[in-house]
């Protein structure tokens, strides 16, 4: 699999990341299976796709847990992605920027990931109350202690609801704001943000802010919250604790308008014909979508299975071309707001 750089710096990791996510929070309960979370990290490692992106508030720690007994035995085959600034309390999560939670929250991870030092440490959403500069300055002061290699920002899916514009010129505004701020006191490495064919508003802004400035790019949702693998059916029904089943794009009729976009990519992965000797699909031109966007973005797909897993890796063998994107750019925009 082909390297690329995390920043400017000499960070370097797999095209493809995994999402480790799904093996503990957010999507269906009833699917999430340790032993198989764990054969899914090795899947991709064995791959080449080395960027494993978890937090403390998945499950909540869980997921580091997960991640952490595959480290035990593949440290150095891994890079590490981890998160601190929110807080999961019994009915929400809460942001906690102040420093000495951040402190606390390291060693934390440390401990459950059982490794000495996370390569890069994400911000994951910034806490209203505490200055984003104080924030940013106990990371970076965990940078200086050894626990930490670089620093990175996570924003929240933009989305195309009212206010966001067709070319979502507004959506980020506050983000950008803060990675100025953030700039300051320590260089942001890496920035992560919702990108996919379904949410390209990031690409419209926030992707060129960080190329401009030798940042790095980690898609988070490249498929979709797996819309844009083509295998759920509109009407289904999701499980109630699954984010899907209160979320506007998942509703039957959004999901049978948005029919239109898997069927665009499905199209374009046939020409493709098969990767590795299996027929090329349509999450693999999804993440390939993802990649052509530029050399400093890394998708990272989640998966709860080691074929998704496999399957999401092999996505770096496919290269699209000038007609791909521009048919790929035709299709109509998604059905339902994300925001």
């Amino acid at each position: 699999m082909e390297r690329r750089s995390i920043g400017s710096g000499p960070l370097r990791v797999g095209a493809i990341g995994l999402g480790c996510m799904p093996m503990s929070w957010a999507y269906a309960p009833s699917r999430r299976r340790g032993e198989e979370s764990l054969r899914t990290v090795h899947a991709a490692l064995d791959l080449g796709a080395n960027l494993l992106d978890t937090a403390d508030v998945y499950g909540p720690y869980t997921n580091e847990l997960v991640v952490g007994r595959a480290l035990r035995e593949r440290r150095a085959d891994a890079f590490v992605s981890a998160k601190v600034g929110l807080r999961a309390g019994e009915q929400h999560v809460v942001a906690d920027g102040r420093p000495g939670y951040v402190r606390r929250a390291c060693d934390a991870s440390l401990r459950r990931l059982r490794t000495d030092v996370i390569d890069l440490y994400q911000l994951h959403r910034v806490d209203p109350d505490v200055p984003v500069e104080e924030t940013w300055g106990a990371m970076a002061e965990l940078v200086s202690a050894g626990k930490v290699r670089a620093l990175g920002f996570c924003t929240l899916g933009a989305g195309a609801g009212p206010g966001a514009g067709r070319r979502g010129d507004r959506a980020y505004g506050a983000t950008l704001r803060h990675l100025e701020r953030a700039q300051q006191v320590f260089p942001v490495t890496a920035v992560q943000a919702e990108l996919s064919v379904w949410s390209p508003e990031a690409a419209w802004q926030l992707l060129p802010w960080c190329a401009a400035r030798g940042v790095g790019v980690l898609a988070a949702m490249p498929l979709g919250s797996g819309f844009l693998t083509g295998t759920l059916t509109p009407g289904e029904g999701f499980e109630s604790a699954d984010v899907r089943a209160r979320h506007p794009r998942f509703t039957a009729y959004a999901m049978a308008a948005n029919q239109q976009l898997v069927a665009g990519l499905r199209r374009v992965a046939l020409r493709h014909g098969e990767v590795a000797g299996v027929p090329v699909t349509a999450a693999q031109v999804a993440l390939a979508w993802v990649l052509a966007q530029g050399p400093h973005v890394v998708p990272v797909p989640g998966a709860e299975r080691a074929h998704w897993a496999a399957e999401n890796a092999r996505a770096a063998e496919v290269r699209l071309t000038a007609g791909d994107l521009a048919e790929i750019a035709s299709l109509p925009a998604a059905v339902g707001a994300w925001d």
